[in-house]
């Protein structure tokens, strides 16, 4: 068995097809890890979740658009914060298939926030690296940059012994993990591949904007990627 890692769909249904059908994705053997956010974005979010469901082993890690959606689901919830950053396109999308509305809802309900295999995290944003992750919020989880951001700073450094101190300060309990995988920022400013800085990946090349869609191999780190999701969905804005 294979095992992947898929970044932020952003209700990119035609770019999660190529991901899988380029990377030899085996629905019955292999096991995908999605950390997060296939809501908000494009116009197919609830035909990302057909599709993700039905895949045998596939684990779902909640992102920050994920719980809009939660809410919205749930409670009929519709801030405007939610529809303003890619909701209205997942709105006007389950108004269309309103009988998989109660079916996605009940999925999401027993989503975790974070996955652990073996020594390797699985997380949408981070965490408050000066501490445990159980330490950390469920927001914090699915929201946080810091943990990005400051890992970016310190490689960049080049005098060593402060980029260490830093790390055993600062960034301490990201060697509670061998590899740690993330989304929720998107690299496509910089860099359309998948980015490793220390022991962190960031696998969000901007699918639900101007980027690609990307799933990595997380033992051989080969990836695979879609087309430029807005050249999948002309006449769409996306996120």
């Amino acid at each position: 068995m294979k095992t992947y890692c898929l970044g932020d769909p952003h209700g990119g249904y035609k770019a999660i097809l190529q991901c899988l059908e380029r990377s030899e994705f085996n629905k019955e053997e292999d096991k995908l890890i999605c950390i997060g956010d296939v809501a908000d974005g494009y116009s197919e979010v609830p035909q990302c979740f057909e599709e993700l469901l039905s895949i045998k082993n596939l684990v779902y890690v909640m992102g920050n658009h994920d719980i809009w959606l939660l809410d919205y689901l749930k409670f009929g919830a519709t801030p405007y914060v939610w529809l303003s950053q890619g909701g209205q396109a997942t709105l006007n999308a389950y108004l269309k298939v309103p009988e998989l509305m109660e079916k996605h809802r009940d999925f999401l309900n027993k989503c975790p926030y974070y996955y652990i295999e073996g020594t390797r995290l699985f997380i949408h944003g981070g965490f408050n690296t000066m501490h445990p992750l159980l330490e950390t919020s469920y927001s914090d989880m699915t929201w946080d940059r810091d943990m990005w951001f400051n890992a970016l700073d310190t490689a960049k450094m080049t005098n060593v012994g402060k980029a260490s101190r830093r790390i055993s300060h600062q960034l301490k309990h990201i060697n509670d993990y061998t590899e740690i995988y993330i989304g929720h920022t998107s690299t496509s400013k910089v860099s359309d591949e998948p980015v490793n800085v220390l022991n962190i990946w960031n696998i969000d090349q901007g699918g639900g904007w101007e980027g690609k869609l990307s799933i990595i191999n997380i033992d051989t780190k080969e990836y695979f990627q879609s087309d430029f999701v807005y050249s999948l969905y002309l006449g769409e804005r996306g996120r």
